[in-house]
């Protein structure tokens, strides 16, 4: 790849199992996928820990002079932090106060009326034990399973309360619907406007044309990023400053799929809007199928949430904390023969 072969070492350990496979799936990967978004990838002929100490001391001097000085460059505007910020906060609320809601009714049906014969697929209650403990139950599909402690049953001034979520995770604390959907509505209003502020900005600065939209060599990697991301390989230099495909497509499907489906399924089960237009609630399965798409969109915008905050953590916690605040992200020191051999796309 690029690299100078290293000096075996006699006292060098041989290559593990692990390192053998590491180095054919680099190579099956360089053989199958163009690297639209590179990975730095060792290609040394000793590899381990050992042998890379065994290199980085012989090299001294020579290595200093082939890395690339550390430098800082502008990531986000100004506009985009505040409304990262605002969007985190919003939808913070915005779960908190529709998991009070959800308590109020904890069952999720697949029609138009819970109303019908036909049973919920999702149900989150209390029930006991042969021995009369109380546990949590979740019904799924008619499915139960005990979730004691997590979903049905909750300690709550000390007691046992039959409670869908528990009080820490709901805003109000307490059981109180009429409160929890005026949070709801007010920090929809507030997403929604935010999010449009976020879209109009990002079209007129060709964020999104120049750094969101993917390209063809992106599309020709996607198998190769799958993998390095599964293995937690990540870019590094000069690479790291530009979205991967699977970044662009999840941030696309986010912002223009997900979001905008969560507030037409939210509007659905508002009865003044389902007599806006009569009918159109139809076309989700009507408003029981809605409030269960909401229910389903909304979770996986969570588990979005959770992957996007783990690779934050595993790429440069600081540094990617730090760009959000600052606006200028941190390209550590690179190997010149690395950047050579694995440019930017």
């Amino acid at each position: 790849m690029g690299s100078e072969p290293i000096e075996r070492n006699a006292q060098a350990p041989p290559p593990s199992d692990w390192d053998r496979l590491d180095r054919i799936l680099d190579e099956a990967l360089a053989g199958t996928f163009p690297a639209s978004d590179p990975i730095a990838i060792c290609t040394d002929t000793v590899v381990g820990p050992a042998a890379r100490q065994t290199n980085r001391t012989a090299s001294g001097a020579a290595a200093k002079r082939a890395l690339r000085p550390a430098y800082h460059y502008r990531r986000h505007s100004l506009l985009v932090r505040l409304t990262h910020s605002i969007n985190a906060v919003a939808a913070a609320l915005l779960l908190m106060s529709g998991l009070q809601i959800f308590n109020a009714h904890p069952n999720l049906y697949w029609g138009d009326s819970s109303y019908s014969k036909h049973a919920a697929i999702f149900v989150v209650t209390a029930g006991e034990k042969a021995s009369g403990a109380e546990i949590g139950v979740t019904r799924i599909f008619g499915r139960n399973f005990n979730t004691s402690g997590i979903l049905g049953l909750s300690r709550e001034d000390g007691s046992l309360t039959e409670r869908a979520f528990p009080p820490w995770i709901t805003i109000p604390s307490n059981q109180w619907l009429a409160m929890g959907r005026r949070w709801h509505l007010f920090f929809a209003w507030v997403l929604v406007i935010n999010g449009i502020v976020y879209v109009v900005h990002s079209v007129l600065s060709r964020h999104f044309s120049n750094d969101l939209a993917p390209t063809r060599r992106d599309w020709r990697s996607i198998g190769r990023s799958v993998l390095d991301h599964l293995r937690l390989r990540h870019p590094l230099g000069e690479a790291a400053r530009h979205y991967n495909i699977l970044q662009k497509l999840t941030y696309l499907m986010v912002i223009f799929v997900l979001l905008p489906f969560m507030v037409l399924t939210g509007c659905a089960m508002s009865p003044r809007l389902d007599s806006f237009a009569g009918g159109w609630v139809d076309f989700l399965g009507g408003r029981q199928t809605a409030r269960t798409l909401h229910f389903i969109v909304a979770w996986t915008l969570v588990l979005f949430v959770l992957i996007h905050v783990f690779e934050v953590i595993v790429t440069g916690l600081w540094n990617n904390i730090g760009s959000m605040i600052t606006g200028r992200y941190k390209v550590p020191p690179q190997p010149v023969e690395l950047e050579a051999n694995h440019g930017g796309s």
